[in-house]
């Protein structure tokens, strides 16, 4: 059950942010943000070890002149009619194809399965979906949006078959929704400041806001499957877009066992 909530706030500073929480099974590793692309790279992301792609690629951008605005492209799995096995391709290779391509146009999507993807840099940010047979493109609006594998507001076309899961889903996004609109939207700035300073009253609640990690509502997640197999949330990564390029601050989540807090959070870009 990824996650993204992105705030839009065009007057702002900031005018956009990004936050991510990528939910996984423990035992598919990966490797932590860097320049892990030879083909692409200026772009900066986390490296899926089993598949060669990424959850969220980031461009830092180029100086100014050079045609190279900053961005990001954020996946999460989606739900709709599976890619025949002989010509499935990693859908890890999206963010990586749209950061350069600003989109999804030449691509042959029957060959992915179901996604969405979550397109942000200064001017905004649109999220793109695919459940099997139709690409929709969406604009979003000012304020603040979460997208969910269920969709946009997790209200996708298709969606997950399961009723547990889609309740889980919504509480998840009404109870951070409520936290993330109640506390002061942050203006992360390019700069020394810590994640702790960029991101102030934010920063806890994107960490777990103090919720058990089996808690319904909980947005940093650990599930056991009782044969060995643990799912849950494994990275945070927090993105800050403004007219001086953009903040990407990361951490990991405490999927591996019961108790852990993770290794903290530091600053990518």
């Amino acid at each position: 059950m990824c996650t993204a909530f992105v705030s839009i706030e065009p007057s702002a500073s900031v005018p956009v942010l990004l936050l991510s929480v990528r939910d996984e099974y423990a035992g598919r590793r990966w490797s932590p943000p860097g320049h892990h692309w030879p083909a692409h790279p200026s772009v900066v992301g986390g490296l899926d070890l089993a598949a060669g792609g990424t959850w969220l690629a980031v461009e830092p951008g180029g100086p100014s002149g050079s045609g190279v605005e900053p961005g990001a492209a954020c996946l999460l799995n989606g739900f709709g009619t599976m890619a025949p096995a002989r010509t499935r391709l990693s859908r890890g290779k999206l963010p990586l194809i749209a950061l350069r391509d600003g989109g999804l146009a030449r691509v042959d999507l029957e060959r992915y399965d179901p996604f969405h993807l979550v397109l942000a840099g200064p001017a905004g940010a649109r999220v793109l979906t695919w459940g099997g047979s139709t690409l929709t493109d969406r604009e979003l609006p000012s304020g603040l949006s979460v997208v969910l594998n269920d969709g946009l507001e997790g209200m996708a076309a298709d969606r997950a078959a399961s009723e547990l899961v889609r309740s889980l889903m919504a509480a998840r996004a009404a109870h951070f929704r409520a936290r993330f609109e109640a506390t002061a939207r942050p203006a992360p700035m390019p700069g020394p400041a810590t994640t702790e300073q960029a991101w102030g009253g934010w920063l806890p609640i994107v960490s777990g806001d103090g919720l058990a990690l089996d808690d319904p509502t909980a947005l940093v997640q650990r599930r056991e499957f009782g044969d060995g197999r643990i799912w849950g949330s494994s990275s945070i990564s927090l993105l800050a877009f403004g007219p001086d390029g953009v903040r990407y601050d990361f951490g990991r989540a405490p999927v591996a066992k019961p108790g852990a807090t993770g290794d903290g959070w530091r600053r990518i870009g």
